[in-house]
């Protein structure tokens, strides 16, 4: 297909050229729009150009919404449109004003890789990064690993863009099995951010932290290894390099969870190792740092339960279980809890404490898990399950206090807070049209700008819902392997008392009985307090209950 034909522009779309340069947006935007919309006798080329200003109007008037469903049609055109190639810098800069489910990247990968290298000079520096990113972004999603790697590597190392680059780089290496080039990403972000290499980037902290648990992955990963005859073998410098990687995240992190629990299993690999690697009571130390005052105390706190029982130490598992069931937490959601300090029983041969565990168990959570069924059926539609969420997160929900932290905790996944965001922006732009003076609003475009938004919320509102009830059904089903695990450890503590406990059990009872992590050690300047019934807030995370062994007996 040749070129579209050109012509003389029609007085309309003059006009509108001429009070675009005078930056009168709105009135220039509307008469763009009558050309679009054939009102003028203009030739395709003109209407065309018209198209392509009326974007930028938008833009420049803050309707991103609809100046992105302009850019959008034309760069389906593809070189189709005399505006092709000048639509990728229009596309990059919403990008900076729409989050990603506004599906910015799956629009500016309509381009080909040459058409970066217009912006490819020190004036256009910061947009070149921005676009190799994106279009990198965009090979990701496709499954175009190494064009995506070549394209972030392309990402200068002091623009604001690089770091994102680089960790989007590591993930290409993960998904492509490529641990060592992976690591080297995820430590470029590390030493740059700590370096002070990257200037203007809005969220360091957590892209160094998503650095470190990155990293930490990658080693944990290949620390794993299993034979071609199914054995299990433990590289235990990387697992070592692994749990170094994940006490390098700050307590503040919103990582913080995630890193304790990984290394909690890091732990469990390395039972033979523990010693040897001779950092794990010192990652241990680490996580106690975070203050009782941080919003991700008392994950760490959980967290680094499984890691002292993992490393023998239950006097010290126990007694973080102990501040978790403190009347100060009593919205806390932690029932993962009640099925460690039954293991932690179970372990040392305190059958009848184990048993008494799983009853608590079953007591407190079997009602709680009934309650989310039920609230579940009520919100079957992604759209109803959306207003469910936004009553959520505005308190509103009227929910029973045994679900309620729960359910806010559970349902702040960072896809389905960009959706809500992207909610939020589409609810001002709306406003701002019905704000606009009486002419703008009434006009074609105004019908366009309000039927843009609609379009894009309907979209918005039923991916959040959809993704916030998945994550609410995989609450459900978490909350229902717990459950199997603590009925599993009824059924084999019924074996042990038959004398038909397995021998793998067997081992992890006689392993504790090897131990002293069930004694209370003091160090000196520490005192002791009994517990007797009353807790102190400033006891919180101190508190240690001691746990007898009574294998053999």
């Amino acid at each position: 297909m040749g070129p579209p034909a050109e012509g003389p522009p029609s007085e309309a779309l003059a006009n509108a050229l001429r009070m675009y340069t005078q930056e009168r947006y709105q009135e220039a935007s509307v008469q763009f729009q009558r050309v679009v919309e054939g009102e003028t006798p203009d030739a395709p080329a003109n209407v065309q150009k018209a198209q392509f200003f009326l974007g930028k109007c938008l833009y420049h008037l803050h309707y991103y919404q609809s100046a992105l469903a302009v850019f959008d049609e034309v760069s389906e055109q593809g070189r189709n449109h005399l505006f092709f190639d000048q639509t990728l810098q229009w596309l990059a800069q919403l990008g900076s004003q729409l989050p990603e489910p506004a599906g910015i990247i799956d629009k500016i990968g309509r381009f080909g890789v040459d058409q970066l290298e217009q912006f490819n000079n020190a004036d256009n520096a910061d947009l070149y990064n921005q676009l190799l990113y994106l279009m990198g972004r965009s090979k990701y999603n496709q499954g175009e690993f190494d064009k995506a790697i070549e394209l972030f590597g392309k990402v200068d190392k002091a623009n604001k863009w690089y770091v994102k680059a680089r960790f989007f780089e590591g993930i290409s290496y993960v998904r492509m099995r490529k641990a060592q080039p992976a690591a080297t990403a995820f430590r470029d972000i590390i030493t740059s951010i700590e370096d002070g290499d990257v200037e203007g980037l809005d969220d360091a902290d957590r892209m160094r932290d998503l650095g470190w648990i990155s990293l930490a992955r990658v080693y944990y990963t290949a620390a794993n290894r299993t034979t071609p005859d199914g054995e299990r073998k433990v590289d235990g410098v990387l697992l070592g390099n692994a749990v170094e990687a994940w006490t390098k995240i700050e307590p503040e992190s919103e990582y913080w969870l995630d890193a304790l629990f990984e290394a909690s299993w890091a732990f469990f690999l390395a039972d033979e190792y523990s010693r040897a690697l001779g950092n794990v009571h010192t990652a241990v130390e680490a996580w106690t740092k975070i203050e009782p005052e941080s919003e991700y105390w008392l994950d760490a706190l959980f967290e680094a339960s499984w890691a002292f029982f993992l490393a023998d130490e239950y006097s010290r598992a126990l007694g973080n279980v102990h501040t978790l069931n403190s009347p100060y937490f009593r919205e806390s959601f932690y029932p993962e809890a009640l099925v460690l300090k039954a293991v932690v029983f179970f372990s040392n041969c305190q059958m009848k404490n184990a048993t008494a565990t799983v009853q608590q168990f079953h007591e407190k959570y079997d009602p709680v898990k009934t309650r989310l069924d039920e609230l579940l059926t009520k919100y079957q539609d992604n759209a109803q399950f959306f207003d469910f969420l936004k009553k959520i997160r505005a308190g509103e929900a009227n929910l029973p206090r045994e679900v309620r932290g729960i359910l806010t905790s559970a349902l702040s996944d960072r896809a389905v807070l960009a959706n809500l965001d992207y909610v939020r922006l589409l609810d001002e732009e709306n406003t701002a049209l019905e704000k606009s003076p009486g002419q703008f609003k009434s006009s074609s475009l105004g019908a366009r700008i309000q039927q843009d938004v609609l379009v894009a919320k309907s979209f918005a509102v039923d991916q959040a819902g959809d993704i916030a009830k998945a994550r609410y059904n995989r609450l459900i089903d978490e909350m229902q392997d717990l459950a199997n695990q603590v009925d599993t450890v009824e059924i084999e503590t019924l074996n042990y008392e038959r004398g038909q406990l397995s021998q793998a059990l067997q081992a992890q009872q006689t392993a504790a009985g090897e131990s002293t992590g069930g004694q209370v050690f003091v160090s000196p300047e520490h005192n002791v307090w009994p517990f007797n019934g009353e807790y102190w807030r400033d006891e919180l995370g101190y508190y240690r209950q001691e746990v007898t062994y009574r294998c053999g007996r």
